[in-house]
């Protein structure tokens, strides 16, 4: 692991739509081959963080600063943060009707790289990646997650995560709504992507099935808009014994 940050958030506080403030003076440190889990009860802020990290314009940058490689991006656009390196697994993934999965993932690595894409190269990553996934290869062929049920959405965002090998990914309640093989086999791809030493990661999720098999540099709680507390791999298995009312209680007091 590197001793450079790849990303920073220093002092961050955001409002949506510039009316409501939902996340106040947080600070992340994040470096390569790092995995930070960033934990909370619903409605803590969670993928608002997420979100702002993206540069989704419905959240806005009240205060503090957003940094990645030690460039400021905290009002860049979506785009050049996705070109940069970055990429967020969304909880609800969008249908785009008249593109097909294949395409999309191929479209948008090269919008990445801006170097063209060797098709038979391209398919044979994408072959190997989607039978880790236990994806059929029809998927490919398929209109992006449209008739897609919930897991093969989700296996179709972690398949876009190992395509696409971004710096940092930041993957969003990847988990909610999964059955107990589909944890499996999503963290599986998780698993793949975490093996590069310098790829990072930053797991937003309220669950800690999705945790088990996967190694926690360290762990962030966000109660209110409020990182209260940060420890290491331990934590999770502190809240998935105890919950988070200890962290709510002392942000009470």
């Amino acid at each position: 692991m590197s001793d450079q940050s790849l990303l920073q958030v220093k002092d961050l506080s955001v409002s949506i739509d510039n009316e409501l403030p939902i996340l106040h003076k947080i600070n992340l440190d994040i470096k390569p081959g790092e995995t930070h889990v960033l934990m909370g009860p619903n409605g803590a802020g969670k993928s608002t963080l997420g979100y702002t990290l993206m540069g989704n314009p419905h959240y806005q940058v009240t205060d503090g600063s957003i940094l990645f490689e030690g460039e400021d991006i905290t009002h860049a656009s979506a785009d050049k943060r996705a070109k940069a390196g970055m990429f967020l697994s969304f909880q609800n993934p969008l249908e785009v009707p008249g593109i097909s999965l294949g395409s999309f993932i191929r479209n948008a690595y090269h919008a990445q790289t801006g170097a063209p894409v060797k098709l038979l190269a391209f398919q044979k990553s994408l072959k190997a990646a989607m039978e880790l996934l236990s994806m059929d290869e029809s998927y490919a062929d398929r209109d992006l997650n449209v008739g897609f049920s919930g897991g093969e959405k989700k296996k179709a965002e972690i398949l876009q995560l190992l395509m696409l090998n971004p710096k940092l990914a930041i993957l969003d309640e990847t988990d909610s709504g999964l059955d107990v093989d589909a944890v499996r086999t999503v963290s599986k791809g998780i698993e793949e992507y975490q093996k590069k030493k310098d790829g990072a990661l930053l797991i937003i999720t309220h669950s800690t099935k999705i945790l088990e098999s996967l190694h926690v540099d360290y762990t962030h709680v966000l109660v209110k808009g409020t990182i209260v507390h940060t420890g290491d791999e331990t934590l999770v298995d502190e809240i998935n014994e105890h919950g988070f009312e200890r962290f709510v209680s002392e942000l009470g007091n």
